[in-house]
């Protein structure tokens, strides 16, 4: 039996009745489908994370600039694909409990420690919480790149690409990534594989974000690429007031019957 107290955190108390619905026969509403291009890669001394910006509600466009590089700790950002509002309150919530962890061991946190709080809650809620996560940065032991997948899953690779539009993008970084790469060149093949998402896979659209993290400096670069600026047009179709003429005009009242009743026999507002 659920419990009549709502519990601090994400909350599953529906999921009861949508399972008594579905054995009433009762057809459930489908998930909304999501689309992002999130991605990473290792080069010689950091890491460079990459993330497309437009943000989609079914087949709608719902914010054409949207931040999907969140912030960790200083040296430690995380992109996120899925459910925006549960990448947005998964790594706020891993960014506030790695601050703790900092100032209660007197030590600078490790991305491994990111990675094992954020598997852990995301295993907690068994895919639930729709959060497909790209984790990068650096510590005291090197850069590191991790992706962790919605039911909690974890890879350890020097390239990783997650979301709908993560097929093209691995596609750049097969055929281009090379170990020990220079920053400018590892900067261009992120910048190269977002663009290989958001023109291949309609989920994927707008800017590109890019996060550079080393040892001694982390760079956040919004909207360092915009390929999919509107362009003006060729003719402008501006037309005067007046061109535009009517023959006849109605206009119809939608109040048909009205009957105003006094209530009270003086001044309602008398408080004497």
């Amino acid at each position: 039996m659920a419990s009549v107290f709502s519990p601090p955190g994400f909350d599953f108390s529906n999921q009861l009745r949508n399972n008594f619905m579905a054995q009433k026969g009762l057809p459930l509403p489908k998930a909304t489908s999501t689309g992002t291009t999130i991605v990473g890669c290792l080069f010689d001394g950091g890491i460079v994370l990459g993330a497309d910006t437009r943000a989609t509600e079914g087949p709608i466009v719902a914010d054409k600039n949207c931040e999907k590089i969140h912030y960790i700790t200083e040296s430690i950002r995380c992109c996120g694909a899925g459910t925006a509002a549960d990448t947005e309150f998964t790594t706020a919530l891993i960014s506030s409990n790695m601050e703790l962890h900092g100032l209660t061991t007197g030590r600078k946190p490790r991305v491994v420690t990111a990675m094992t709080m954020l598997k852990q809650m995301l295993f907690r809620y068994q895919g639930q919480v729709g959060a497909a996560l790209v984790l990068g940065g650096v510590d005291s032991t090197g850069p590191h790149l991790f992706t962790i997948a919605p039911h909690g899953s974890t890879d350890k690779l020097p390239y990783v690409t997650m979301g709908s539009g993560s097929l093209a993008a691995m596609a750049v970084f097969e055929s281009g990534w090379k170990a020990n790469m220079s920053r400018e060149a590892a900067l261009q093949l992120v910048k190269d594989a977002i663009a290989a998402g958001i023109f291949n896979d309609l989920g994927s659209g707008s800017n590109i974000d890019a996060c550079i993290i080393t040892a001694s400096h982390t760079e956040m670069l919004r909207n360092v690429e915009m390929p999919n600026q509107r362009v003006e047009k060729e003719r402008q179709y501006g037309f005067r007031r007046g061109t535009t003429a009517w023959k006849t005009e109605n206009v119809r009242s939608l109040i048909v019957n009205e009957e105003i009743t006094l209530l009270g026999g003086g001044d309602e507002m008398d408080t004497t």
